[in-house]
């Protein structure tokens, strides 16, 4: 992976921490001649063997020649805490599983968020912690996955480029989950994308990556305020970016790509726009960005999956695409704080689901149509919606 310059806040400080690995001690890049602190951490991070890093268990190659007929897909599991549901998903048979986010809860320990520092201390220890849970070594052991990441396994709590540590953080991910050698591992971020199947039955899955490079979203004015909790729209003509320009272009460029379906993830919601948590309608400019690029393009089928929310949901909305967009949030496996929520976006395809829970999209290539499943922890589907292939722009 390429270091690129690191924007160092001083909140979080330079100190010196203990390592897995044996690098220099920190605080020692600091003496002798003057030096900025950009230049030091990049010399720390510069002697960290990749090989010293936390790696996830031997995974399954991805069935790129083969058509898909039914992808998983779930975020938000704390490693600290037993997920049955994982345990459940487990169970399932599938061609594809889809990890979006909040994978590890790497930025906190327990509830305690004060401990970012530039040796990921927590990080690292967090997806050690992954690798040795037994459901998450089964699903592993069972399903090819693709993955993204989200705040909590990016390090920071609602972080973005600002983040002075995300270099580090980003070796950290691609090394756990076997990256490091591939496209991904080769330039700053950790977007990517794979097609699947023969002409006819091309299944595109675009994993986003909506940490790496993202603005400072606009803080609410009117704190635990419905529709406004943390966060508002950025103002009109804030130059608020999403997704950085070079992974923007790799984006269109990918739009182009040839493909029936295409599964565009980001790890934080797209089209609702009643709440006041992380989403692309807080940056509205780059969320009307992304439904011109697929216009553009001419992309037909995309539908979008997404995670971050600790609550299940299904939207579909006419009007932004040239068909009917459509979005399957599915999260979480086992970090839920209610039963039941009152939320209801118009775009919303009935009640929202708050237990734990995990998503199947079902494709039926004879039938052409693909279905969405919300399934709770017992992997019982509790919300559904089917969807023909020619509503979505599929030929």
């Amino acid at each position: 992976m390429r270091l690129s310059s690191l924007a160092v806040i001083g909140a979080f400080g330079l100190v010196s921490c203990a390592t897995q690995s044996a690098p220099p001690v920190l605080s020692d890049l600091f003496e002798g001649e003057p030096e900025s602190a950009v230049e030091a951490l990049n010399r720390y991070y510069a002697t960290i063997d990749p090989a010293t890093l936390p790696q996830a268990p031997e995974g399954v190659s991805l069935p790129l020649n083969e058509p898909l007929t039914r992808v998983l897909l779930a975020s938000c599991n704390d490693e600290e805490l037993e997920s049955p549901t994982l345990s459940t998903l487990a169970q399932e048979e599938a061609d594809l599983f889809l990890m979006i986010g909040d994978n590890v809860y790497g930025d906190r320990d327990g509830r305690d968020y004060s401990n970012n520092q530039p040796e990921l201390d927590e990080l690292r220890e967090s997806f050690a912690d992954l690798a040795e849970r037994a459901e998450f070594q089964a699903v592993r052991a069972k399903f090819p996955m693709m993955v993204a990441w989200d705040d909590h396994d990016y390090g920071a709590n609602d972080g973005g480029k600002n983040f002075p540590f995300r270099d580090y953080a980003e070796l950290i991910h691609e090394t756990f989950w076997g990256l490091g050698d591939e496209d991904v591992g080769q330039w700053p971020g950790t977007y990517y994308s794979r097609t699947f199947g023969p002409e006819g039955q091309r299944v595109q899955v675009i994993m986003l990556d909506t940490r790496f490079f993202r603005s400072d979203l606009t803080a609410t004015d009117q704190y635990n305020a419905p529709g406004k909790e943390r966060y508002m729209p950025a103002p009109e003509g804030s130059y608020q970016d999403m997704l950085g320009s070079a992974q923007w272009t790799w984006l269109q460029n990918r739009l182009q790509d040839p493909a029936d379906l295409r599964f565009i993830v980001s790890s934080i919601q797209v089209l609702p726009t009643v709440h006041g948590w992380e989403s692309w309608d807080k940056l509205p400019d780059e969320r009307q960005r992304l439904f011109d690029m697929v216009k553009s393009t001419e992309a037909g089928g995309v539908v979008f999956l997404t995670g971050d929310r600790h609550t299940g949901f299904i939207y579909e909305e006419a009007g932004v695409l040239p068909y009917e967009a459509n979005e399957l949030t599915a999260s979480s496996l086992n970090v839920s704080f209610a039963t039941e929520s009152d939320e209801m976006d118009e775009r919303q395809v009935g009640a929202a689901f708050p237990p734990e829970n995990y998503g199947v999209v079902e494709i039926d290539w004879e039938g052409r149509s693909l279905s969405f499943l919300l399934k709770d922890n017992e992997g019982q589907t509790v919300r559904q919606n089917d969807i023909a292939f020619e509503d979505i722009g599929v030929e």
